[in-house]
């Protein structure tokens, strides 16, 4: 008898268009985009910035023709709900570590949080934790934050664009945080607790907007693996959907395939400046473009195959 058959696995095809997926505790971004991927068999992807494994809510993932546009996700801001427990600090700055330090709970109300949240509106200076992704002398923090080491790290700035009370708990704060790229939540919490008089660390943390994407449009993975081949790319946002807070250009059909081809072509906009999402009269996403000089663009990016076009 021969030996039996290998099961061949499905082909991969061609997706453009981005997934909002709420991405459950315990996956970390990369194993979350692996799991779509597959079930869209795509032959492309990427993700937008990474979640911690611990942290749940709006992970944008890209497919085909929608990855030119993460670099522009990745320094989108983001929001997210935070829980907070007072009174306890621990070395990962989140529920996983250990305890390291303990203190009394301040004797503030909403009113006094909410003051004191304005002290960390605006641009504020972070120090990045030890267990973080970045990398010093060649080795990431984390490893070294492992090894029962710490090292001197230079403080980076942020920008806070709101910060507002949800709910005092007992020892737990809740509030919700918008912040641009490179923000630490957990850093965030502990320095906030600190100005409080006591110590904190993040309990539970989630992302419920990035860039234009609100959270409500999220889809769960349950979601994900219980719809049917032909309704799967239903959950595809247009690729355009991403910049959709960016101004727009128009160019006739006849200047379309010459901006396809990299040539510069007169525009109809309002916008003084670039960058721009670029179309043609017909409503189709030609890619991104900025202006060399009034009445014309040129492309940045180019996209020759945007899937379904958002609202101009």
């Amino acid at each position: 008898m021969g030996a039996p058959a290998q099961r061949r696995r499905p082909a991969r095809r061609d997706v453009h268009g981005i997934v909002l997926l709420d991405k459950p505790e315990g996956l970390s971004s990369n194993q979350a985009l692996q799991r779509v991927r597959g079930i869209f068999r795509a032959r492309k992807a990427g993700h937008t910035g990474s979640l911690d494994p611990a942290a749940t809510g709006l992970l944008p993932l890209c497919f085909g023709e929608a990855t030119k546009i993460s670099a522009w996700l990745l320094d989108a801001e983001k929001e997210y709900l935070v829980r907070a427990c007072l009174g306890e600090r621990r070395d990962t700055g989140d529920s996983e570590g250990r305890v390291v330090e303990t203190a009394e709970l301040p004797d503030l109300d909403g009113a006094d949080w909410q003051a004191l949240f304005e002290r960390f509106t605006g641009e504020i200076e972070q120090v990045p934790p030890m267990y973080s992704a970045l990398k010093q002398g060649g080795r990431r923090l984390y490893e070294l934050a492992r090894e029962g080491l710490e090292v001197e790290r230079a403080p980076r700035r942020v920008r806070i664009r709101s910060l507002q009370l949800i709910a005092r708990e007992s020892d737990e704060l809740v509030f919700r945080v918008r912040c641009s790229k490179g923000t630490y939540v957990r850093t965030l919490v502990e320095d906030i607790a600190a100005a409080a008089g006591t110590v904190g660390y993040t309990r539970a943390l989630r992302r419920v907007a990035v860039g234009p994407f609100p959270g409500a449009a999220m889809v769960t993975l349950d979601a994900l693996e219980a719809a049917s081949a032909e309704s799967l790319d239903g959950y595809l946002q247009p690729v355009d959907a991403a910049l959709a807070d960016w101004p727009a250009a128009e160019v006739e059909l006849g200047a379309a395939e010459r901006f396809l081809q990299g040539q510069q072509v007169p525009a109809d906009y309002s916008a003084r400046e670039g960058p721009l999402r670029v179309y043609d009269r017909a409503g189709r996403f030609l890619g991104v473009g900025e202006i060399p000089f009034p009445g014309a663009v040129r492309p940045r990016r180019v996209f020759t195959h945007g899937g379904k076009t958002a609202e101009i």
